[in-house]
């Protein structure tokens, strides 16, 4: 990478320096050309000026301006009424001589590729006329030519800057090329490590490194951080699982093999705990696969206009056998403004799994009593929150932010087994789906205590339903 980030550098100088170069031949040229034509269009002038004056030697004006002017041609032609020339100095062509124009009196200059030339119309006596060779019908023409150096004369001095241009600019190059690969290698070297499943390799940071190139080495390494954090969690959550799924498989076994051997007189005690049990495992199955299909997006929801009021009623009446043998007092405060109710468009079953979750982890942790309500909150636009209070021990400031996360697991001590652990998980990825939010409030009061708050857009109450229409039979058991 070193190596063709270098030649890289040096290709784009070489080729910034032939494009200036071929820009700087081409302008210096034209300026060359330009500014040669103006000096001898104006010397042809004045010159013409010299040769009309009859009062001076024209011959020996011209032989002394041809050594001192540095004048590849100056001398005087005839130019015939037809347009044509008796004669004319090369490189100067009829056609480049404009007769038209000298006709009329007007100066004429242009450039032959390194040769400037100017024609100026000029007045002669007889006797000069004689000496030029100028006939009594021809007008007379001062033709005046010179050399123009060529820029590229000066290459070999261009050639040699060019050189130590090059030789600085590859060792600019060497030395950027490693500055910015070292750390790429650095990267590359350490996100190989971690594909190999070494979660505590870290890219090394150098003060001398570029800003951009600090940045992604801290974010390979923030990556890293997350990838072995979620690696501990999920340890840590398959281990969990494996324990609640061992629990019930081993009291089910046990009275099972204490039925067969006839160990036990209490059949019916027996067969209760094992129906209790196998139900516990289907919960843990069903919440596991509830988390597969919201992995995949398999999950099935059918949004429709849903009073919150009577999926709180049908959920709190659900659980509150279990909380009342569990020693529980399940309340339900429900505030549905003038008796309106509380509607929002959600499906209604997945709305109550998500209350019923949040029950059902309340009773984990509630020391007596347990609250479900909810309220229209007259924001813009307006919103119903749900929420289930509890008034147990509360959550560690430091774990509150993770509860929602699927392998978190609390350090929170509870001497109930309610649930599997994963209702949260499933709450939150549930709520996201139907476009609501969720968060955890703790403590709330006295130090102790946490409220877990469900927040969706209100919609307006539906239409009433026509005479002798059919009417949606609620089920207040949330499924599962």
């Amino acid at each position: 990478m070193r190596r063709r980030l270098t030649i890289a550098i040096l290709a784009v100088v070489v080729g910034s320096l032939l494009v200036a170069s071929a820009g700087s031949l081409f302008l210096v040229r034209r300026a060359a050309v330009s500014t040669a034509e103006s000096e001898i269009t104006a010397q042809a002038q004045t010159i013409g000026a010299a040769v009309s004056n009859h009062d001076i030697g024209l011959q020996r004006t011209l032989n002394v301006l041809r050594r001192v002017g540095d004048y590849e041609t100056l001398d005087v032609v005839g130019l015939n009424a037809d347009g044509t020339f008796a004669t004319l100095p090369s490189p100067v062509t009829p056609g480049l001589a404009n007769p038209g124009a000298l006709q009329n009196g007007n100066a004429v200059v242009g450039n032959v590729r390194n040769t400037v030339f100017a024609l100026v119309p000029v007045a002669l006596d007889a006797s000069q006329r004689t000496q030029f060779g100028v006939g009594a019908q021809q007008v007379p023409v001062l033709v005046v030519t010179r050399h123009i150096t060529s820029p590229v004369n000066g290459l070999p001095y261009f050639l040699l800057v060019a050189a130590g241009a090059v030789a600085v600019a590859a060792a600019v190059a060497a030395f950027l090329a490693r500055r910015i690969s070292a750390p790429l290698v650095r990267a590359v070297a350490t996100t190989r490590h971690i594909a190999e499943g070494d979660l505590h390799a870290r890219v090394d940071v150098r003060h001398e490194d570029y800003p951009e190139l600090v940045e992604l080495a801290h974010a390979i390494n923030a990556m890293a951080e997350s990838l072995e954090r979620a690696r501990g969690l999920e340890r840590q959550f398959l281990l969990s699982v494996s324990h609640e799924l061992r629990t019930p498989l081993t009291s089910i076994r046990g009275y099972a093999d204490a039925l067969h051997e006839g160990m036990t007189d209490d059949v019916a005690g027996a067969v209760a705990v094992i129906g209790a049990e196998a139900r516990r495992l289907e919960r843990i199955v069903q919440d596991l696969l509830d988390l597969a299909r919201l992995d995949a997006r398999r999950f099935s929801l059918h949004p429709e206009r849903v009073d919150c009021a009577e999926v709180v009623a049908g959920v709190v009446e659900g659980f509150r056998p279990e909380a009342a043998g569990l020693g529980i007092e399940l309340a339900s405060a429900v505030d549905t403004g003038a008796g309106a109710g509380l509607w929002v468009d959600a499906d209604p079953d997945r709305l109550a799994q998500i209350v019923a979750n949040l029950v059902e982890n309340a009773l984990k942790f509630a020391a007596t009593r347990i609250e479900v309500g909810a309220i229209l909150v007259g924001a813009t636009p307006p919103v119903v929150t749900l929420w289930v209070a509890d008034d147990g021990p509360g959550i560690a400031p430091g774990d509150l932010p993770h509860i929602f996360e699927r392998h978190f697991t609390s350090d929170r001590v509870s001497a109930r087994k309610v649930g599997t652990g994963l209702g949260l998980a499933i709450v939150a990825e549930l709520a996201a789906a139907m476009g609501a939010g969720v968060r955890a409030d703790s403590p709330v009061a006295g130090g102790r205590g946490t409220r877990i708050v469900l927040s969706i857009r209100a919609a307006p109450a539906p239409a009433p339903a026509p005479a002798g229409g059919a009417v949606r039979d609620a089920d207040p058991t949330p499924r599962r």
